[in-house]
């Protein structure tokens, strides 16, 4: 520990100054540009309706759906908007509760996975500690999330434990609906849009299925290289990964800069756009062989997936089914 401890990153005043400092507009900018994304992906195949063009849209817009709850994440951090008012409502009802996640919940939560990150008490420990499965077993999950299966189950297991065991259906009804009221209300604004648009099933194809299938892959494979098979849990510089990746990469797989993980938990007060900047000052500072970084995330997945035996390895299915982490 005093050796890793040794090595920590210094930032000069001016360093710090910058990354701290949060814009309303570029937090502005970012919700438009993940909505707009998704109008455009919906837009794309409407005009243009073929297999691949529905291929395409499926996955930009589960891309921009975990987008969304990347930018309510900064949100939880207070980082989206310098605003505190317009950080906490849009990064809640623009960002988390269209694709079923509540800042108000997620915050703790995820704050104590800050705190205690690849520790035992860390919350989302479950997600890395089943790290290196068998590419068999890797496949199951994969075919799962791909099928809707993960996105299915997982919104299912949510809506159980908030209706409780009461033993009246209509109070367990009550108790879901105070629970999700604002996912139903978002979800049913943007039915309501695409009704108006004369593409009401465009709700259906290219909003819930993206959500319940490319979202959840992509949220799996996000969960995977950020603290799974990592090379050291106690050295701040090594137990949460950074995945360099190329503009296409981002776009599909890891919106609004996610795979400077390394970087966001250092330096939690960071924007996601200031992530980059981040990342070239510890790079500035020599630390780079010290830190846990991926050249891309084929090589996190060949990691990820070493373990030679399978004996029916279900623990990353109970994890995911658990309340994984959505950022």
């Amino acid at each position: 520990m005093g050796n890793a401890d040794a090595h920590q990153p210094i930032l000069t005043p001016e360093q710090d100054a910058y990354l701290r400092e949060r814009s309303d507009w570029m937090g502005a900018y970012l919700v438009l540009h993940a909505w707009g994304m998704i109008a455009l992906a919906m837009a794309f195949f409407v005009a243009w309706p073929n297999p691949l063009s529905f291929i395409v849209a499926v996955v930009i817009i589960g891309g921009r759906q975990l987008g969304l709850a990347i930018l309510m994440h900064d949100a939880a951090h207070r980082a989206l908007f310098k605003n505190t008012r317009l950080n906490d409502t849009l990064g809640a009802f623009l960002c988390g509760w269209p694709v079923g996640a509540s800042l108000t919940l997620y915050r703790p939560y995820h704050l104590s996975h800050h705190r205690h990150t690849q520790q035992a008490e860390d919350p989302d420990l479950m997600l890395s500690a089943p790290f290196p499965i068998t590419r068999q077993s890797f496949w199951r999950k994969m075919r799962r999330d791909i099928l809707g299966i993960t996105g299915y189950q997982r919104r299912m297991a949510f809506f159980r434990m908030e209706m409780g065991q009461d033993p009246s259906p209509w109070q367990r009804l009550k108790k879901l609906m105070a629970a999700e009221k604002y996912f139903f209300l978002s979800n049913l604004i943007i039915f309501a849009v695409t009704a108006a648009a004369s593409v009401w099933w465009a709700y259906f194809a290219l909003w819930l299925l993206p959500l319940l299938t490319w979202y959840q892959v992509i949220s799996r494979v996000r969960n995977i290289a950020e603290h799974a098979v990592v090379g050291d849990n106690h050295d701040r510089l090594r137990n949460t990964r950074t995945t360099l990746a190329h503009w296409g990469m981002r776009m599909v797989l890891a919106p609004y800069w996610v795979n400077y993980h390394l970087e966001h938990h250092l330096f939690v007060f960071t924007p996601c756009w200031k992530l980059p900047a981040a990342h070239r000052m510890l790079m500035a500072q020599g630390l780079g062989p010290r830190m846990e970084l991926a050249t891309g995330y084929l090589q996190v997945l060949r990691l990820a997936t070493s373990k030679t035996n399978d004996h029916g390895d279900t623990s990353g299915a109970q994890a995911q089914r658990k309340g994984a982490s959505l950022i």
